[in-house]
């Protein structure tokens, strides 16, 4: 809009000088008319560098504009990403494990799931964006066999936690910050011959992202 109208004014001057070349060129030369207007041309002419200089500035001062509202259409559009998830065993007042190979633990009750990033039929949670996440475990298990699970970020190991056996029931957990790139999976397993009490509300699994990156 700004250029827009000095664009306008650009030109109004530009025909206000093509009139009075006009009509120099109509009138007999050396008349006192005639000479006014030769002295007034020049000024125009200095008129229209400096109307040109501006016009150069606003493209820039306009450009720098988009780029910041660019900027900040791109921040509001972070804020509105919103991942969050909880979800807990869900098996039941059974034992889970132990096993002779490591398993993948399916946290089937979801209590939270904001985004859909957590997938309760795979027990994989999967990264929508580049940031930086907070992921937590806890278990409850007795103590008839040892107890120990992991963060996987894709195929490594992150963080752990466990017990050995003991005479009466424990309860654990761990927490860690990921930086993730987007299609990044995060899970828990069961390490081999281990084994957590896999109710409705003790062994659980969540997260959220803290940061876009």
């Amino acid at each position: 809009m700004i250029i827009s109208s000095f664009f306008t004014t650009f030109w109004f001057v530009l025909l206000f000088c093509g009139l009075v070349l006009a009509q120099d060129d109509g009138n007999t030369a050396g008349t006192e008319e005639n000479a006014g207007l030769h002295s007034c041309f020049p000024d125009m002419c200095d008129l229209l560098k400096e109307f040109s200089a501006m016009t150069e500035k606003l493209k820039a001062m306009e450009t720098r504009l988009k780029e910041s509202e660019n900027q900040i259409t791109d921040l509001k559009n972070k804020e509105r990403i919103k991942v969050i998830f909880s979800a807990a065993k869900g098996d039941g007042n059974i034992d889970i494990g132990p096993f002779n190979t490591a398993k993948t633990l399916i946290y089937r009750r979801v209590i939270t799931n904001i985004g859909d990033a957590y997938n309760r039929f795979t027990g994989i949670f999967v990264a929508p964006v580049a940031g930086v996440y907070y992921f937590s475990i806890f278990y409850h298990a007795g103590g008839r066999y040892p107890a120990s699970l992991a963060i996987y970020k894709n195929d490594q190991v992150t963080v752990m936690t466990g017990h050995n056996p003991s005479k009466s029931a424990i309860n654990g957990g761990n927490a860690v910050f990921l930086q993730l790139q987007r299609g990044d999976q995060v899970f828990v397993r069961l390490v081999r011959n281990t084994y957590v009490w896999g109710s409705l509300y003790h062994t659980t699994f969540s997260g959220f992202l803290v940061t876009q990156m």
